[in-house]
């Protein structure tokens, strides 16, 4: 029996959102904030209102959308993604429009990933506005807002997404004795007789993963850099068997290929439940050859600096590799997770433990996407919110540094805890990436401020990476409470605050920063995650993310101020063969 409901768009501006706390629809004003709850060990994201109601045509409102000028659906600054590919070959260029197609398909199996049927949720959206909101999103929960729904017949979002049954709860979870269970690359579904199973990727996507593979494959006849061309056989073999560390290895060897990708299931953000499964990305990069070589000699200090942490002997005893390399690329497609919601700027890769600590990892730095974000979002929030005496200390350079040396801590640290519970990933479980980038934002911080001792860092000052990275916080704060960063960037912040690395000047309410505070609170916050991490200290990590993740009523009324002012919240792409001028 089919279900009639009547779909409508919830376009309540930032502030608004803010303040209640969710996503209500006209008809029923009861308290979402209690009906959106749900239980980790309960969460099954009953959306069956929902979908039913997206196989009928929705009746959208647009008086709702035009009473206002600026809503949620306008947060995010449209970017063209381009690139000087003059000095490639044809053969280079052709391969590029090869690796667009292979990252489509992987758009395509986000969107199965992360909500599932795509063309039955977009054909149910009449309003443009709210149909683009949704593609920025995949799905129609709002990914810059704690992932509450913007289209009403939507319960909250399944904190396992669609890795896992909608009917499983935890605790069955962690008593199915089933080897492989946390696995990377797997589906975990019901059989026949409704006992939990394991589906590999390549079995339940064997048709896309196939013709991706067949992409990457003919892209590899094009290549003309031996190790990218042996990178992308081994790839397009991992796509169809799930053995991804062979070419993760054969991607830690390429130095000198002009044209880069990033293809396959990587991150496991999109797993909220246990932070366990990988979710199909990827990027398309041009590299940028004066930047490069303008950073490539950091990564010779990542011995150095790791010995120099602030923590005690045990929990920096893993030595990270010296085969690690640091470039900046100008991206030229996104597909999949790296596409959803806010845009990465960064990547540190492979998050394979063993290829980290045997070769270290290989830091991009999406150059382009980097200064749309800086000109777009931080200047314009900047001018609001940082004390005027200070503005001067806001730069790309410090911006670009801050990004950079964040990628660059992933490596330093620690990967196995100290006590034989497994790798720090496993042990954290969810927490463990909202963590991760946690340590990552505050040991860049440290890097760089140990580097400018060193003498080897020669443009700025450090003041203009704490100013810069104080204004950063405010620009990554509104990416909401929902993503490992946005977990990571409110943690930071309450704990800066509460430990007087900056004050708020109630008069004009103008940020500024106190250095020699700052710096404490650096090293505090560093040495905190560091412990959790190394011992693996699941429940510590919980009660770190529940009571300092969280957004303070002044800080809600800041970012009611840059909502004002219509700053956007990040930025969304034109992208593609066409605008690239490729067939």
């Amino acid at each position: 029996m089919k279900l009639k409901t009547t779909t409508k768009l919830c376009a309540l501006s930032f502030s608004v959102l803010i303040a209640l706390g969710a996503c209500t629809d006209d008809s029923n004003k009861s308290d979402d904030s209690k009906s959106n709850e749900v239980s980790q060990v309960e969460n099954t994201a009953n959306i069956s209102e929902g979908a039913l109601a997206s196989e009928e045509k929705a009746e959208t409102s647009s008086e709702e959308i035009d009473k206002q000028d600026y809503s949620r659906f306008d947060i995010y600054a449209p970017f063209t993604l381009t690139s000087d590919l003059s000095h490639l070959s044809d053969n280079q260029r052709e391969m590029i429009a090869l690796l667009i197609d292979a990252g489509k398909i992987m758009d395509n199996l986000f969107w199965k990933q992360a909500f599932g049927d795509k063309e039955a949720l977009l054909s149910s959206i009449d309003n443009p506005k709210a149909k683009t909101f949704a593609e920025i999103n995949y799905g129609p929960w709002d990914r810059l807002d704690n992932n509450k729904p913007f289209i009403s017949g939507y319960d909250a979002k399944n904190k396992g997404a669609e890795y896992y049954p909608d009917d499983m709860t935890v605790t069955e979870f962690e008593n199915w004795d089933q080897a492989g269970k946390k696995g990377l690359y797997s589906l975990v579904q019901r059989d026949d007789k409704g006992n939990l199973t394991l589906v590999p990727y390549s079995v339940a996507y064997k048709e896309e993963l196939t013709q991706a593979s067949d992409l990457l494959r003919k892209a590899s006849e094009l290549a003309e850099d031996e190790g990218f061309k042996n990178y992308l056989k081994l790839r397009a073999d991992a796509l169809i068997t799930d053995n991804y560390q062979p070419s993760d290895f054969a991607w830690m060897d390429m130095k000198s290929n002009p044209v880069e990708v990033v293809i396959g299931p990587i991150e496991t953000y999109e797993d909220q439940l246990f932070g366990y499964r990988a979710a199909f990305s990827t990027y398309v990069l041009i590299k940028d050859l004066e930047w490069s070589e303008r950073l490539s000699r950091f990564a010779a200090f990542l011995p150095e600096l790791q010995k120099g942490l602030p923590v005690d002997q045990k929990y920096k005893q893993e030595m990270p590799g010296t085969d690690s390399d640091l470039n900046a690329y100008d991206v030229v497609f996104y597909a999949g997770d790296s596409n959803a919601g806010s845009k990465t700027i960064a990547i540190n890769l492979p998050n394979d433990e063993k290829v980290q600590l045997a070769k270290g990892t290989r830091r991009l730095q999406l150059k382009n996407a980097m200064r749309a974000k800086f000109d777009k979002i931080l200047v314009p929030i900047s001018e609001q919110l940082i004390a005027e005496e200070q503005r001067e200390h806001i730069t790309f350079d410090a911006f670009f540094a801050n990004t950079m040396f964040h990628e660059v801590a992933h490596g330093l640290g620690i990967k196995n805890t100290i006590n034989d519970k497994g790798t720090v990933r496993s042990s954290l479980k969810e927490t463990a990436s909202a963590l991760e980038e946690g340590k990552a934002d505050i040991l860049g911080l440290y890097m760089i401020g140990k580097l400018y001792e060193k003498g080897e860092i020669k443009e700025g000052e450090l003041m203009d990476n704490y100013v810069t990275f104080l204004a950063g916080i405010f620009r990554s704060v509104r990416f909401g409470a929902s993503s490992a960063h946005g977990k990571a960037n409110m943690v930071r912040f309450n704990f800066f605050k509460d430990h007087g690395a900056f004050e708020r000047n109630e008069k004009t309410g103008h940020y500024s920063v106190n250095f020699d505070k700052m710096t404490q609170a650096m090293n505090k916050l560093s040495e905190k995650i560091l412990v959790i991490q190394g011992n693996g200290d699941y429940e510590a990590s919980k009660h770190l993310l529940n009571t300092q993740g969280i957004i303070s009523d002044q800080l809600a009324a800041d970012l009611e101020l840059l909502e004002e002012k219509q700053i956007p919240v990040d930025v969304t792409f034109k992208q593609g063969k066409s605008v690239l001028g490729l067939n």
